[in-house]
């Protein structure tokens, strides 16, 4: 039997799927996520915007073209919006929401709508590695309940994985880099432990340890601290933003005002001097006056970005957000382009800053990543080796570096 695994959607439900087709593995099936194909298939769905809820009722025709027998499963934050719209689809045997894709590998030989909602972490078997990384899920749902977002709606309130079981997944996995996931890794929390104190504890695992996108509430001295003490913890602080314009933050319910949020960043370079932040940025909020946007370009060079990814706003219905006065899409459109290459410059200003430094480099089968999560091509480099590189110049989407020494 041929399972196919197709995903929509964030990082998270990546990591979800990889688990979910290890469980499949386990369960005898042959797994694939290329499209093909297959006795079953197991839809992981994305609702944070419209039109990606409709790519996920697409993908439904799409898989039935392979094979119009075969059993559909469809999981994640567009079934948990709208269970029945999807049941109701020719083929769909199993609809399963954000909060309940554990159930997914219970209910293979079942039928029917199961999205009830979780207190507690779900727990999903380890996902298979590549030969450099491990994604590990630490946490799940979110308390933050911005205007422009229904994740809190769908996937539930924050809840954590216990750090007895993170810590055990970390030293099995043996992966020589292992990334922190979660939807609010921020608010990582089993009983006394936080996010800080989890660093600490992973200092003893073999591993390099990045950590996904990160609220500015986390950034305390304490943190940083517990951070760079762990001394396994990459330079790279994938901190969001989604506004550089106050007004704009109190609309989205941001909870922080970018006085603060640069504060931030300044703390960062305290403790990691070549810290690398990279951010999200959101465009055409509505209401979003020409000054907000102004904002928004200006903090670009105000926090030395090293990366950022902007994002046009998409109205959302049955978000706060949705109800009020929309900016015009052209102009949506215009300011996105402003934006993204107002971050271009700020990328190639950053990436010039490393030449002439030395970096640890993972290596992957094209390129590797330095400490601060910079692009890295080197003569020589063999998949999943550490080496220490000299960085020459700038090249692609990242650098030029010749190998010092394998480690």
């Amino acid at each position: 039997m041929k399972a196919c695994v197709f995903t929509l959607g964030c990082k998270m439900n990546e990591v979800e799927s990889a688990s979910l087709a290890e469980g499949l593995k386990e369960r005898g099936f042959a797994v694939t996520d290329k499209l093909g194909h297959a006795d079953l298939y197991l839809i992981n769905t994305c609702a944070v915007t419209a039109e990606a809820e409709k790519k996920s009722r697409q993908a439904i025709a799409r898989v039935k073209k392979f094979n119009p027998r075969a059993k559909i499963i469809v999981c994640g934050c567009a079934a948990s919006a709208n269970p029945e719209s999807f049941f109701q689809r020719e083929g769909v045997a199993l609809v399963t929401g954000a909060q309940a894709k554990h159930r997914v590998l219970q209910l293979l030989d079942g039928e029917g709508v199961f999205c009830e909602t979780d207190a507690a972490f779900s727990e999903l078997p380890p996902p298979m590695r590549n030969k450099t990384r491990a994604f590990v899920r630490v946490q799940d749902g979110c308390d933050n309940f911005c205007s422009y977002c229904l994740i809190p709606y769908l996937r539930g309130r924050s809840r954590s994985r216990s750090a007895e079981s993170i810590l055990a997944e970390v030293t099995a996995s043996g992966a020589k880099e292992t990334v922190l996931t979660g939807i609010d890794i921020s608010s990582y929390r089993d009983g006394e432990i936080d996010l800080g104190a989890l660093l600490s504890a992973l200092a003893k695992a073999d591993t390099r340890i990045r950590l996904g996108s990160l609220e500015q509430k986390i950034i305390t001295r304490d943190f940083l601290r517990r951070a760079r003490d762990a001394g396994n913890v990459m330079p790279h602080f994938h901190l969001s933003l989604q506004s550089g314009s106050n007004a704009v933050l109190k609309k989205m319910n941001r909870r922080y005002t970018r006085e603060e949020y640069l504060e931030k960043c300044a703390l960062i370079r305290e403790y990691f001097a070549d810290a690398a932040i990279t951010t999200d940025i959101i465009v055409g909020f509505p209401e979003e006056s020409e000054a907000d946007f102004t904002d928004s370009v200006r903090i670009v060079d105000d926090a030395a970005f090293a990366r950022v990814h902007v994002f046009p706003y998409s109205l959302r219905k049955g978000t706060v957000a949705a109800k009020k006065a929309q900016v015009d899409g052209a102009l949506k459109r215009e300011r996105a382009e402003i934006l993204g290459k107002k971050a271009k410059e700020a990328e190639e200003k950053f990436l010039r800053m490393q030449i002439g430094k030395q970096a640890v480099v993972l290596f992957e089968e094209e390129g590797g990543y330095t400490e601060n999560y910079v692009r890295a091509y080197a003569e020589g480099a063999e998949e999943g080796r550490l080496c220490r590189v000299r960085i020459l110049g700038t090249e692609r989407n990242g650098v030029r570096a010749v190998i010092e020494e394998k480690l």
